[in-house]
Order: C-alpha cells, then structure tokens, then sequence
C-alpha cells in the first residue's frame, strides 16, 4: 500500500484516543500533515482545508496524497461528498473509527474501516503493523493498550488506571489554543503522550499512574522552557508570544487607524497581551475574543481599550484593560474566517 501514496494528510479527533492515532502516524510517516476536528461542521471545514492544502503542493511536486480519518465517523452524505472531492484529486482514502454512528457509511464505502470494539489508536496501531510493519518489536503496544482500556472503557485491563491518568492529562492541556495554535497545540499533545510512553516503559504498572501524576506539572514546563526556567504561567506566555510575534502581520485586524492583533480563547490575557505589546512596539492593542463572542482588551499606554470596548461591545473597563461582547457573533473553526469576520465588524463599528 506504501507504494500507492507519498504524502499523508491525517484528520483526527481532539480526544486522547485522536491524538493517540497521530502519535503513531507520525512515528511512521515522514512525509504527513495533521489536523484535529470535533464532529460536525468543524469535521467539513478540516476536509475542505485538506482539499486546498492538496491542490497547492500539485503545484509543486508529483503528489500522490492519501487522506486518512481516524476517530471520527461520516455520514453518508459526508462521505460521498469525500470520496468525489478525492477522485478529483488522485488521492486515497482510509478512515479508521470504531463509531457505531457511521454503521451505514461503513457498509457503502470500501475505505470506510469500522470496528467497535477497539478505540480508534487500537485499529490504526493494527493497520500500521499490517500495512508497513511497524513495531515489530512491540515497544509501542502498552501505551496503545492504555489508551484503549480508558477509551472503551475496559476496567478490567490492567492498563485502565494509567488510561485515566492519561485521559485527564489530554482534557487538561489547554495551554495552547487548538484553532489559533493548530500545530503548536498538537505538538504539545504528542509530546505528552511520547513523554507518558516513556514513562510507563520504565516503571511497574502499580506506580505508573502515581508517577506520572506526580511528574505531569514538569513534563509540561519542559515543554514550554526555553533558556531559563520560570512558572509554568510565565512560559507559557513566552511560548504564546514568540509564535504571535512570529506570525503577527497575519493575525493583526485595524481599528480607528490603530493595530492590534487578534487571538481566539487563548486566555491568560493580562499576561500573554502585556508580554507581546511591551515586545512588538508597533502594535496598539491585544484583543482576544472567545467562544460565544466575549472579548477582552488589553493595551500598553497607546490606546484607551475602554473607550474602545465601549464602542465595539457595549463594554468597559480601564484604559488599559478592558473587555465587552461581539454583536452576533459567529464562531469559526478557522482562524482565517474567525479574522475577517472580527475585522468586519470592527470597520462596522468605526466612527
């Protein structure tokens, strides 16, 4: 099958057993670009950017892509539109999922890879062996196990204890946010994962859980430190303002001649918009808006956010930090959407 396909977009879901299929993926595939969804709209918009992202590199290569789903089940109307989408593209398809949901898209489609009685890590760990021979020497089976026995919830595994340290561990990274931070918050998540691998190799089942518990707090700081160690709150708005400043020209948005930039349901704002201000002087304002269209405001002396909150949301404050709420607000699953819609409304509200 290796032969069929040369680079490799994978779209997972953003539960521990998600992520589990693209921690084995990337243990694999050299050449493969990831993306996380929740189910519905979020799964069409995942799929459409993977369309575009495969028509871009045509440009430039002999590309024959394979678009592999794994811990997410299509309708059959979803799974139509896929499968004409990838025949105009030359690519393959393969979906792995153990959703009973997609019981009737399963029996129409070939690719379509349905098995309820594993979580999806388990069935994608089974296809790699099968497929391309992978761990051979079965290094990665007890963290797969682990991840199954928590995500079927099968308690009498001996694996099920460590599965629960491991399930509260991915709810709980919420340090970087998924939509704005898409790569970056993966990245993170997979470190987790390698860093809890590693650690139920070398210690005995009965302290694995406890160890890894009691590790968690550093095994995300080591994540987040860069030349010198800090709280965990301070390096994560380091980490957070490095990769704004890096992509800042694409996520700032104008307001009265005056620029900011935007996040969505980043958090930590006080400390994440005072950081990137006092180091990229020409920005005015830090705004960051969430979920249900509440945004807060923050400034560095060069624009009373206060007046401004007032007049965009009804809001107040002070006049460095202050916050209000988006007129009908529109969540997006895309950043790039998410940006012109907030940048629309703010040349609305303009005076």
């Amino acid at each position: 099958m290796s032969d069929d396909f040369n680079y490799v977009f994978h779209l997972s879901h953003i539960d521990l057993d998600g992520y589990g299929c693209q921690y084995l993926t990337t243990k694999v595939f050299k050449d493969i670009k990831c993306y996380n969804a929740n189910y519905g709209a979020e799964v069409t918009e995942r799929l459409s950017e993977i369309y575009d992202n495969i028509k871009s590199l045509k440009v430039n290569q002999e590309l024959k892509p394979l678009i592999l789903i794994t811990d997410l089940n299509l309708t059959t109307k979803e799974a139509n539109a896929l499968e004409k989408e990838a025949l105009k593209l030359g690519a393959k398809i393969v979906l792995l999922d153990h959703h009973g949901t997609g019981k009737n898209a399963s029996e129409k489609f070939a690719w379509y890879y349905l098995d309820t009685t594993k979580c999806a890590t388990t069935i994608t760990y089974n296809w790699l062996r099968e497929q391309f021979s992978f761990d051979k020497n079965e290094e990665y089976r007890a963290i797969v196990e682990a991840i199954n026995a928590i995500d079927i919830w099968v308690d009498s595994s001996k694996y099920f204890d460590y599965g629960r340290v491991l399930l509260g561990m991915i709810s709980g990274a919420r340090e970087v946010n998924r939509v704005v931070f898409a790569n970056e918050d993966r990245e993170y998540k997979l470190h987790l994962i390698e860093e809890a691998k590693n650690i139920l190799d070398k210690t005995s089942l009965d302290e694995a859980p406890i160890e890894l518990d009691d590790k968690l707090h550093f095994i995300k700081k080591d994540f987040f430190k860069g030349l010198k160690n800090d709280t965990k709150d301070n390096l994560v708005a380091s980490f957070v303002t490095n990769i704004l400043t890096k992509n800042k020209e694409d996520m700032s948005v104008i307001f009265n001649g005056k620029k900011g930039i935007l996040t969505y349901s980043t958090g930590n704002t006080s400390l994440i918009g005072n950081n990137f201000l006092v180091e990229n002087e020409d920005f005015d304002f830090y705004m960051d808006v969430n979920s249900r269209g509440g945004f807060s405001l923050r400034s560095n002396n060069k624009v009373d956010v206060s007046k401004m909150a007032d007049i965009i949301g009804n809001g107040g404050g002070h006049p460095n930090a202050s916050g209000g709420k988006i007129e009908n607000y529109k969540d997006n699953f895309v950043y790039a959407k998410f940006r012109e819609f907030v940048q629309d409304y703010l040349n609305s509200k303009e005076g």
